[in-house]
């Protein structure tokens, strides 16, 4: 595997597990009052669009790091309705 293969594969790994810590905090406190609903709607949708890319250019790092992205961005999206008062 080349070098430029596993800084990609890094690269999505990372941004992958980026919202963890702020679903873990959330999911503990409950508290969702500083979290930007918006933030999370456009994060969504572009890791939703990276994903169909990944799909089109059939390239597997791209599909699993985005797909996984957008399903963790969403649960902390329900997390933020769920939690809003």
């Amino acid at each position: 595997m080349k070098v430029a293969e596993w800084i990609g594969i890094l690269a999505g790994i990372f941004t992958t597990i980026a919202a963890m810590p702020q679903i873990i905090k959330v999911w503990k406190s409950k508290k969702v009052d500083d979290v930007s609903w918006g933030m999370f709607c456009i994060l969504i949708l572009g890791v939703f669009l990276w994903t169909v890319y990944g799909i089109i250019k059939e390239d597997y790092p791209i599909i699993i790091t985005n797909g996984i992205s957008t399903i963790l961005n969403s649960i902390m999206l329900a997390l933020i309705i769920k939690y809003r008062k």
